[in-house]
């Protein structure tokens, strides 16, 4: 007699062979399709779209074994999200808020500066990532180094995960990060001068403020102050390593101490993960001699007084310093020329309104 329980079993047995036939005739493209589509939905993106990869490039080395897991976190990352200078600049354009643009709650305001960078970059990857989708996101791509991970969840406010998700990005995938209340003024390809020798490039920053006024620590956390709000690195480059490693630290420092909490905490904003804790990092990798041949015992060091009142590029090792005008033209003060100068290339509105999600600090 067939009973409930035998029943039960036979037909657990034929659910469980049923799942097994269909996992054995998956298609081809199905197991081979790119790990990049888990965490956010990249359907819509067409081939041509994609970063170019060259396909008669040389076979790339075997990598080296993988650090143990308590190796210091900075030799981790170093090996998770290597950094190859003389590689493409990755075609992604980076940006985050509540929403996507597919939804009827993303801001109107927002339509026309999210669109300008799809509009001026047609071939690039364009990617506004919402909040519900970060926490998975910064999961997957961390899952190895889960400190990271566990560093950027525990962060109490929006504004510290969305300074935090920038640099992650940029880290494991690189391309452009930019602000979602940011608009593009001319495409990216146009930002470097031709005869640059982008191999030699692999990273981009402006100036965010250069204020000569003696109260200016009033209003500014440092002299020279680079922008956070639009970045282009390619993957794995040193200064990301150093600001995800330092705020990787700090954040769960303070969760160990019971005071990484709204109010608690023994550091700003701006100094943990905002544009001071952002421009000392660059400036530490500008004195860094393990990068830079800098001379035993030499005094000289790198300053904000190698970058106040310019006006043209400036390269400094890998990386291209833009003047004010680039991210922050139209300012009117700091020697920052207007949206229609040769330089300008993202102009920031600074919307206060716009502070909870995107980071802007001032």
């Amino acid at each position: 007699m067939l009973t409930f329980r035998k029943a039960l079993i036979i037909a657990a047995v034929l659910i469980t062979l049923i799942l097994f036939l269909r996992s054995s005739h998956s298609s081809p493209s199905a197991l081979a399709s790119s790990p990049d589509a888990v965490a956010y939905d990249i359907s819509q993106i067409t081939e041509e779209q994609r970063p170019s990869q060259d396909i008669d490039s040389p076979q790339q080395p075997l990598k080296q074994p993988p650090p143990p897991p308590f190796a210091p976190l900075r030799e981790r990352l170093r090996y998770h999200f290597a950094y190859d200078l003389e590689s493409k600049f990755p075609a992604y354009i980076w940006q985050t808020w509540k929403y996507t643009p597919t939804s009827l709650w993303f801001g109107q305001d927002l339509r026309e500066p999210e669109a300008s960078w799809t509009e001026l970059n047609p071939t690039f990857v364009h990617q506004v990532i919402p909040d519900d989708t970060l926490h998975h996101l910064i999961k997957y791509l961390y899952g190895s180094i889960p400190e990271v991970f566990e560093a950027f969840d525990s962060l109490p406010l929006p504004v510290l995960k969305a300074d935090f998700f920038r640099y992650l990005i940029l880290l494991a995938r690189g391309g452009i990060y930019s602000d979602i209340d940011t608009t593009a003024l001319k495409p990216v390809v146009d930002w470097l001068p031709d005869g640059l020798d982008l191999s030699t490039v692999g990273f981009v920053i402006g100036i965010e403020a250069d204020p000569d006024r003696p109260d200016w620590q009033d209003w500014y956390s440092r002299r020279i102050q680079f922008c956070q709000w639009t970045i282009q690195s390619k993957p794995g480059h040193p200064i990301l390593i150093d600001i995800v490693s330092y705020i990787t630290e700090e954040a769960l420092r303070m969760k160990k101490a019971g005071i990484l909490k709204k109010g608690k905490m023994d550091k700003t904003i701006v100094e943990f993960t905002g544009p001071a804790a952002w421009t000392d990092a660059v400036f530490r990798y500008f004195n860094d001699p393990e990068y830079f041949n800098i001379e035993p015992d030499s005094t000289r060091n790198i300053t904000y007084e190698d970058f106040t009142n310019q006006v043209e590029y400036q390269k400094v090792g890998d990386v291209v310093v833009l003047p004010i005008t680039s991210f922050s033209p139209g300012v009117q003060q700091m020697g920052a020329q207007d949206i229609d100068d040769p330089m300008a290339f993202v102009k920031h509105d600074f919307d206060g309104r716009l502070c909870r999600a995107v980071g802007t600090h001032g």
